[in-house]
């Protein structure tokens, strides 16, 4: 054996245990060695166990089972257990956010922390096309940068964009670049929001970061601090009906008493919710009125009502009069 293969001995014995061991596939010292000799590295039976036995003083969790004549050796262990991987596989097929092709590559550096047995399960539940998935490919660098710019303290350029009926990017604010100060990053309706404070509107804003082009760190310091040290982002993400901005409103409901689960799932238990009688309750939320919001309280049906303030009543009217009028009713 060379001078070579046998500082490396120690690491291909690592991955020996790592690709072809789990709970249910073991090796016996005949198979450990043959493996070890694909890698140019032959070595007898003592300094193996010698081997294991450092592998196992280091943490690597070999276990040994004596079955009739062999011994069988596995590793047990791992820093991710196979339903946790399938956990991450099935976020990273779902994230809109990741194009196809990262996607792909995510999925099969989750593979490389599972054995190859193992991992043929997780490449069954590899269904990636089809889905909605992005084609800004600059996102990862993005999430980077944002984070960069974060922890430099820096505000961030970039031009945002929006899709046209002929499938192109047409740039917003006339084509110019925003620039915001970043706070923080939020998940919403699988999608990746930057959380930012726009000095020029003096207003914490939101913006999805797959629609950002161009995205560069500034030399200026960020602004808004006491501005987003007074932001409740839990409060915030719970006011959001598909992530329109604008003023918060503290809206009235009623509804059946079967209707409360339906509000404390989507808005969160912290809703102040009243009985009214036995059958019926009013609760007051806090939201961003938008049609979004006003559509969701349309599809709760006749068990739901907005009451108060007059003015989301009547737009709930308008909005059911434009229905009438659009679909002729």
């Amino acid at each position: 054996m060379s001078g070579d293969n046998q500082k490396l001995k120690m690491l291909y014995l690592c991955q020996i245990f790592t690709e072809f061991t789990d709970d249910e596939h073991d090796l016996t010292m005949k198979e450990i060695l043959a493996h070890l000799r694909t890698y140019g590295i032959t070595a007898d039976r003592k300094a193996i166990y010698r081997d294991l036995d450092e592998l196992s003083r280091f943490g690597l969790d070999i276990i040994q089972e004596r079955r009739g004549r062999n011994t069988y050796y596995h590793l047990g262990n791992r820093k991710f257990e196979l339903p946790e991987l399938k956990l991450l596989v099935d976020s990273v097929q779902a994230a809109k956010f990741i194009p196809d092709e990262k996607s792909k590559v995510l999925i099969e550096k989750i593979e490389s922390m599972a054995s190859t047995y193992e991992a043929r399960q997780l490449q069954r539940q590899v269904v990636i096309a089809g889905r909605v998935k992005t084609n800004n490919n600059q996102i990862y660098y993005n999430v980077d940068r944002i984070y960069t710019a974060i922890d430099q303290d820096c505000q961030i350029t970039f031009h945002y964009f929006q899709w046209d009926v002929n499938k192109k990017r047409i740039l917003r604010h006339g084509g110019a670049l925003y620039q915001v100060s970043p706070w923080c990053m939020m998940w919403f309706d699988e999608y990746y929001y930057l959380v930012a404070y726009d000095a020029e509107d003096e207003k914490i804003k939101h913006y999805r970061v797959d629609k950002m082009l161009d995205l560069t760190i500034s030399g200026a310091a960020r602004e808004g601090a006491r501005k987003f040290q007074e932001f409740d982002m839990a409060k915030y993400s719970n006011c959001l009906f598909g992530m329109y901005g604008g003023d918060t409103v503290r809206v009235t409901l009623e509804g059946t008493s079967d209707m409360a689960a339906v509000l404390i799932d989507r808005l969160g238990t912290d809703i102040a919710l009243f009985p009214k009688d036995h059958e019926h309750f009013t609760a007051h939320v806090d939201v961003i009125p938008s049609r979004q919001f006003l559509g969701w309280i349309f599809a709760l049906g006749e068990n739901v009502r907005i009451t108060a303030p007059d003015s989301i009543v009547r737009a709930m009217r308008d909005e059911t009069a434009r229905l009438t009028r659009q679909y002729g009713i």
